[in-house]
């Protein structure tokens, strides 16, 4: 590891940063930071913004920059409010600022420091005390339900209850409610008008019976900020400076609350990853961080592209992943350079059927331990817990300990439970069921019971707690069709021996073991070697990703799982489900260019996108990008698009850059596309700085492919020429 790191000064931390004894005074702060951490540090002056990507040492840049200004006294502990989104970060923030000598900061989640304000303000301002705070609104959302005169079952109720809480930090409003959800393309679990109704309802009884719920909490801060000012004036007073991390995630309505405890003032300073935006189901959204410069034109900004936790065979395979994608985000995402040795190069691993690729992984997890990688090191990441079971099968069966992040063994999941319960029932009086009476063979008999349970032969629209029952359950068929497969004469009392085993194996209690978790537990950790499994189409991306928007989460999902990984990057998929089955799955299209064999989006065969492969066929890399202005060397891909860092003058033509935004705008709408399908914004600024005569210029502009140069070329060459483009002539 390089210095910028591990300092002599420093023992290291849990993440790999050092930290112990307080450093001796403001100066020594410092020691141990890169130039761009350092130069986070000592920004202490208006509003900042940190575009920081995974492993290069976000949390370490500014708990340094706040523990730099109150050891120099430039601020004072208890004027500065650090906020982030889990108790976990927060207290390990509040545990490192103590260590570098900066105690009495505060630092806390968004909805515990606005609850502390309620609590303290709510006597002066309506009198009493604070509402009961709910601690589970699932019981309420049933009542209200039910007032409705809606049946829901329990998972239902877990879905529409998160619906309820993606309205209110979104702030919408329970008549709004269906047209919010048209406008985001979002899938409701449910009707979004009988959704509307229990919302309604459900605010209904909570004034009622005089209780809050957690989105409330909010909620009541904000109203109370936005009506009394003297109390905002009094908060305002108290917190001088604010440290926002993770902003990427921050929903609409946290947003209005920290705009609120500022007023007008910019002692801010953000940092975020628009790569790392997995959880806009919940409301999060990156555009507050992408509009951060527009919102702070003074904003001081910084990147953080070293990458100290990746080697960069795992670094350039991260890069190539977002080399290709598309949208907002993508225009500001950041090239990676990773500051470690060299380490093993991706493996890219295709099996026959799904339990060829589990036991192939646990193979290669029991080599990995035998070779020294402790146990706690490795991680199998999947796109939904569904998959889990064949995952801990086989590492039952190969003897590797394993324990599950954010989620249940498979068979001791309820409706596994209650589904194993009900096929032991039909094994034994299966004779008097006249739901068997139709059905012959294993497999139907399976599926005649679980139809019981809430299987479906099609899967429930949408995510949630309904379409992770509906994959349980269905997981349960395809066992169950397995089975009859490797033993044709076997009965339903069979297969109930054969889960109960498969439950016993897999039941065992470990302390440390490889982790079995989703893309979305895994985030915010690391591990030494990481296996992506499942990577086909219809899972990587999910096949309930319909929009552009969705799949490009999903893109950056991956994108987030192979950043958790340091030095071992395993990623594998199945041709087909079962032994035998046809081969009819592909791989996922987010590793078109980047696995051996295959060409990039829209590119020649033999293109790469970036990322390496043991077969060799590397991409050759590229010299340094250089800014045309000052000669810094570029990072940001938008900077290198328009081969200038983002602060140096542009000798833009403005009027040509307007013309070329209105002739992509009339091209979108009959396109049926968004805007930046066409060019992004970054595009028509380079060709409106460069202004191409020709073919040849303009295909050498970053973001103008062959495709797109042999649909728009002539169009862009018309209008820089100052003639009307060819399209309008030919309608004219």
């Amino acid at each position: 590891m390089t210095a910028a790191t591990h300092s002599s000064l420093f023992p290291q931390d849990s993440d790999g940063s050092q930290i112990v004894a307080p450093p001796r005074d403001a100066d020594a702060v410092l020691d141990g930071l890169d130039p761009e951490q350092r130069e986070v540090a000592t920004a202490l002056h208006g509003p900042v913004c940190v575009l920081a990507g995974a492993g290069t040492g976000k949390t370490r840049a500014i708990t340094h920059r706040i523990a730099y200004g109150v050891r120099a006294g430039i601020l004072q502990p208890t004027s500065v409010l650090a906020v982030t989104f889990t108790n976990r970060a927060a207290g390990e923030m509040r545990g490192r600022l103590r260590q570098l000598g900066a105690g009495g900061v505060q630092a806390r989640t968004f909805h515990s420091a606005a609850l502390r304000q309620l609590q303290y303000f709510w006597p002066k301002v309506v009198g009493g005390e604070l509402p009961r705070l709910l601690e589970r609104k699932v019981q309420l959302v049933a009542e209200s339900a039910a007032r409705c005169r809606i049946r829901l079952d329990r998972n239902e109720l877990r879905d529409v209850t998160g619906e309820i809480e993606w309205a209110k930090v979104t702030q919408t409003v329970p008549a709004d409610y269906p047209a919010a959800v048209a406008k985001s393309h979002r899938d409701a679990p449910r009707d979004p008008a009988e959704i509307g109704q229990i919302y309604a309802m459900y605010e209904q009884l909570k004034r009622d019976r005089s209780v809050i719920d957690f989105e409330d909490v909010l909620l009541l801060t904000v109203g109370i900020l936005q009506d009394r000012h003297d109390i905002a004036d009094q908060i305002r007073g108290q917190y001088q400076h604010f440290v926002v991390d993770e902003y990427q995630d921050v929903s609409p309505l946290q947003q209005r609350l920290l705009e609120l405890w500022m007023g007008d003032r910019e002692n801010l300073c953000v940092v975020g990853d628009a790569s790392q935006t997995i959880y806009s189901f919940t409301g999060a959204t990156p555009d507050h961080l992408l509009n951060f410069r527009t919102r702070h034109p003074s904003a001081t900004m910084v990147k953080l592209v070293r990458d100290y936790r990746s080697t960069p065979q795992v670094v350039h395979l991260a890069n190539g992943l977002l080399n290709q994608a598309s949208g907002r985000a993508a225009e500001h995402r950041l090239e990676l350079i990773s500051q470690r040795d060299a380490g093993p190069e991706p493996v890219y691993t295709e099996y026959a059927d799904e339990p060829a690729e589990a036991e192939g992984t646990a193979r290669r997890i029991r080599d990995l331990v035998a070779a020294g990688v402790p146990a706690g090191e490795i991680a199998v990441l999947y796109r939904i817990n569904a998959q889990s079971e064949v995952y801990e099968q086989a590492l039952a069966d190969a003897g590797v300990p394993y324990q599950l992040r954010g989620a249940e063994r498979f068979f001791e999941r309820q409706e596994v439970r209650e589904a194993g319960a009900a096929l032991r029932g039909a094994a034994r009086f299966g004779g008097n069921d006249s739901l068997l009476d139709d059905v012959v063979d294993l497999p139907s008999q399976v599926r005649a019971v679980l139809s019981t349970k809430g299987w479906t032969t099609e899967p429930p629209t949408g995510s949630g707690a309904v379409r992770d029952r509906w994959e349980s359950l269905a997981a349960l068929v395809r066992l169950a069709e397995d089975f009859v497969r490797a033993r044709p004469e076997a009965t339903l009392g069979d297969l109930v021996t054969e889960l109960d085993e498969r439950a016993a194996a897999q039941h065992a209690p470990t302390v440390q073991g490889v982790t079995l978790a989703s893309l979305h537990a895994a985030k915010g950790l690391e591990w030494d070697a990481v296996f992506l499994v499942g990577l086909t189409e219809g899972m990587m991306p999910i096949t309930y990703a319909k929009t552009d928007e969705q799949v490009e989460e999903e893109r950056r999902l991956l994108y987030v799982g192979v950043t958790r990984a340091r030095l071992h990057i395993s990623l594998s998929w199945a041709l087909s489900r079962a032994p035998g089955g046809r081969a009819s799955r592909r791989p996922t299209r987010f590793l078109s260019g980047l696995r051996p064999g295959s060409s990039a989006p829209g590119r020649g065969a033999g293109a790469s996108g970036g990322g390496a492969s043991e077969r060799g066929g590397r991409r050759k890399r590229r010299g340094p990008v250089l800014c045309r202005v000052c000669g810094t060397t570029l990072t940001d891909a938008g900077e290198m698009k328009l081969m200038r860092c983002e602060g140096c003058p542009s000798d833009m033509d403005e009027g040509l850059y307007e013309r070329l935004r209105e002739w992509r705008s009339d091209q979108a709408k009959q396109l049926g596309q968004p805007a930046y399908c066409v060019f992004t914004d970054k595009t028509l600024m380079a060709i409106a700085e460069s202004v191409p005569g020709d073919d040849g210029e303009l295909s050498r502009i970053s973001g103008v492919g062959g495709r797109k140069l042999e649909r728009f070329g002539a169009d862009v060459l018309a209008i820089c020429a100052g003639e009307e483009p060819v399209g309008e002539d030919e309608e004219s």
